[in-house]
């Protein structure tokens, strides 16, 4: 089985531009760099992840691009880039010379709902469309109904739901956001990550059972032609191993088809951001 995380981080540690690691995550504040993942990814058979922002700006982008020419286990990375700005074309255009460049991402759960509704974002997110680069789509459970809104708007961009929205697995808060995921899911140009599940659990004391209520929901929903595995390390970290997280998912998905597994493991990545 070819295995890929579709998400995960590298970041070199500053108080500053990290700030939202706040004292209870305390074991991540320092660097995570390619070759702290090396060992890990291939201790678990893990063959390639996909790099994600975790900053805001392009400097970032341009060295998580140098590390993955750099590093061949690094398939893909997903950037950043201002979409509200009125010449996202001509940058858009300056950036496609990046091929490991496969999309764009911002952190939406820090805007209001209305954020991603707004004309300029709109425009950003066709020129994406028009450049073939993908967008992950960072929210809480009550931002989903404005992601409705604009998935719907964007029938031909390739969207995918990062740590399947963020429920409140610690309080086992699940009807409103399933009802969400549901209707979300109905739109097939969007996928979801079986990522950040432990970290919206009680760090200390989760067990696998707690997110099984949340997988069901997200299985029947998008089906398994359109979930992809994704560790979120280092962040997971704060609250388990490479290992574990990845075990919970193998785990769930033990009961189905080679070809289904295969699939969440690593083939809906590759299909979905185009890895080589």
């Amino acid at each position: 089985m070819y295995t890929i995380d579709a998400h995960q981080h590298f970041w070199k540690y500053h108080p500053h531009t990290h700030g939202w690691i706040n004292d209870e995550m305390a074991v991540i504040r320092q660097d995570f760099m390619p070759a702290d993942l090396a060992p890990v990814l291939a201790a678990n058979q893990v063959d390639g992840c996909v790099a994600v922002q975790a900053e805001q700006s392009l400097d970032e982008t341009k060295w998580l691009l140098s590390l993955a020419a750099e590093h061949r286990f690094i398939k893909g990375v997903v950037g950043w880039v201002d979409l509200l700005a009125s010449d996202i074309t001509t940058q858009l255009e300056q950036l496609k010379q990046h091929t490991l460049l496969k999309g764009f991402r911002h952190i939406l759960q820090a805007e209001q709902p209305d954020f991603m509704l707004q004309p300029n974002f709109q425009n950003g997110i066709k020129a994406l469309t028009v450049n073939g680069y993908t967008y992950d789509v960072l929210v809480y459970p009550h931002h989903l109904k404005a992601v409705i809104q604009l998935v719907r708007a964007h029938p031909n961009q390739k969207f995918v739901l990062d740590h399947i929205a963020k429920p409140f697995i610690k309080t086992k808060d699940i009807a409103s956001w399933a009802l969400d995921i549901r209707v979300l899911a109905a739109c097939d140009n969007i996928y979801c990550k079986v990522s950040g599940l432990i970290t919206e659990a009680d760090y200390q004391h989760w067990q696998p059972d707690d997110f099984a209520p949340y997988l069901h929901v997200i299985t029947e929903a998008f089906g398994t032609h359109r979930l992809m595995f994704g560790s979120d390390w280092p962040v997971c970290l704060v609250a388990g191993n490479y290992t574990q997280v990845l075990s919970l998912v193998q785990q769930y998905y033990a009961s189905f088809s080679a070809d289904e597994q295969a699939a969440i493991m690593g083939g809906n990545a590759a299909r979905f951001y185009s890895l080589t």
